[in-house]
């Protein structure tokens, strides 16, 4: 499993906007300019963010974005699964996969078992969790960032 640059600047994205709640809804470019992240792409990213409801998107003169829900409502699984579609670590756990081998299969219950694993460690962190990290992409140079 290789989680893409969709996935990391959705979760960006979504700690910028936790980490700036008094600013109400923040336009496109802002965001943008904060995590050099091109707009088009960021506008992709910040669209299936809105569509699953995961933000509150505002049109307009004073338009923009925010978050719907509190920072600790938010698991960094929810908004991984969401933009990458799968975190299954192999394509037969994928949803609405099946194999046919798999009554046989010597290696399936590991397979579960890591995307269990995957699954659990990634939901046990929340959004907030994430900004009281404290580590901001750009900053540090630190190989945890997202």
């Amino acid at each position: 499993m290789m989680i893409s640059t969709k996935g990391r600047y959705a979760l960006r994205v979504m700690i910028d906007l936790a980490e700036h709640p008094s600013e109400g809804y923040i336009t496109l470019q802002t965001i943008s300019g904060r995590l050099g992240i091109s707009e088009k792409y960021l506008e992709s990213i910040l669209a299936v963010l809105s569509k699953a409801g995961l933000l509150d998107a505002l049109r307009g003169k004073r338009g923009g974005y925010r978050l719907a829900r509190a920072p600790e409502q938010y698991s960094t699984f929810e908004i991984l699964r969401l933009t990458e579609g799968t975190l299954a670590p192999v394509t037969c756990l994928e949803e609405g996969q099946s194999c046919e081998k798999a009554d046989s299969c010597r290696t399936l219950p590991l397979w579960q078992g890591l995307d269990r694993a995957i699954e659990q460690y990634l939901s046990a962190y929340t959004l907030a969790d994430i900004v009281k990290m404290g580590c901001t992409p750009g900053e540090t140079g630190d190989a945890a960032c997202v």
